[in-house]
């Protein structure tokens, strides 16, 4: 049985790792820490977790979480997981950091994120993306991406590998639950009912994981949604000339003048995500509803006729493949588990 420890048990992507956690046949839950709920039992606090979890929020020492647990979900905010990491590492923990702290290297976090980055050491985490990165399996220090990136980069990657992308240019929509649990401005309900509300327009942050992942260019909107979970993401991916192109069929194709063709693209998508669980490529066009409350990611592509142009579609939910499901796939893999456990259900409709 797997010790799992949750510092930050009381965010959305915290409880959101209970609530899944409490589902796993490997997993026992050790710990779950909150500063503001300190004493209180957990169900107490969230009355949709009782009656399966007996525990108490705590705030302990990063040393007493260490000892207590086999892997720990570091599920707070952007520059207060390094505050952890290094110690719970010392002591012989394995870590999924949920932040951006352990994403980038620490020159461009601090460039990013605009504050310094308080671990001494280049720690040279895993970027927890494992339809990309099964080096997962061996890891210590996983960077669990975050949310925008996860569905962004699964639904171009597999064109990217083939050297066939020039640009892209991600629209995303999100629900309101990746702005996290304190309210603000764009969550306040009159602000965002009946409204799409864009921001950070041309900077947002996560941008920096797309283009680390991707090595091309890319430009990146996202907007905020009247919906609880789940990021549609439209990709409009332009194409590089063909002499770039390594695909044979497709190089030969586009040499002769011709345009590639939905089934010879959606050929190279399967290939890519063969035997990738919680790959689903689809006929009809993803939505929200179909991904809510699992940890698939839904694409559907199309090629625009006489263009350079292929749009790809995914949808995600955001707390589940966006953060806390991906997260226990990560677990799942650097404890020799199959991706799935734990994982494998259905969505939740309406």
């Amino acid at each position: 049985m797997i010790n799992a420890g949750i510092i930050g048990g009381a965010g959305y992507t915290g409880l959101e790792l209970v609530r899944l956690l409490l589902m796993h046949p490997e997993v026992e839950i050790s710990v779950v820490t909150s500063r503001r709920y300190r004493g209180k039992k957990v169900s107490d606090v969230n009355p949709h977790l009782f009656p399966f979890i007996e525990l108490e929020y705590e705030d302990v020492d990063t040393e007493e979480i260490a000892d207590r647990s086999d892997i720990v979900f570091v599920a707070v905010p952007h520059g207060s997981a390094m505050d952890y990491v290094p110690e719970l590492m010392a002591r012989g923990a394995k870590v999924i950091d949920l932040s951006a702290d352990y994403r980038l290297k620490k020159a461009d976090y601090e460039r990013i994120y605009r504050r310094e980055h308080k671990d001494k050491e280049e720690r040279k985490a895993v970027y927890g993306l494992t339809e990309l990165h099964p080096e997962v399996a061996s890891a210590d220090l996983v960077a669990n991406p975050g949310c925008y990136p996860t569905g962004a980069i699964l639904a171009v990657a597999p064109l990217v590998k083939e050297g066939m992308v020039k640009q892209v240019v991600f629209d995303a929509k999100s629900g309101i639950s990746g702005a996290g649990v304190e309210p603000s401005e764009t969550s306040h309900f009159p602000n965002l009912a009946e409204n799409i509300i864009p921001y950070q327009i041309t900077e947002h942050r996560h941008v920096a994981e797309m283009r680390m992942e991707l090595h091309v260019k890319v430009s990146f909107t996202p907007h905020v949604i009247p919906s609880i979970r789940g990021i549609l993401t439209t990709a409009h991916v332009f194409l590089a000339e063909s002499e770039k192109t390594q695909t044979k069929p497709l190089q030969g194709l586009r040499g002769r003048g011709a345009e590639p063709h939905n089934d010879e693209i959606e050929e190279i998508y399967k290939r890519f995500y063969e035997g990738k669980r919680f790959i689903r490529l689809r006929e009809g066009m993803p939505s929200l509803s179909s991904v809510r409350g699992t940890n698939f990611c839904d694409i559907r592509l199309e090629v625009e006729e006489k263009s350079n142009r292929i749009v790809v579609i995914s949808a995600i939910d955001n707390l589940v493949k966006g953060g806390s499901g991906q997260a226990i796939q990560n677990m799942n893999l650097m404890f020799g588990l199959a991706e799935e456990e734990g994982l494998w259900f259905p969505g939740l409709v309406p």
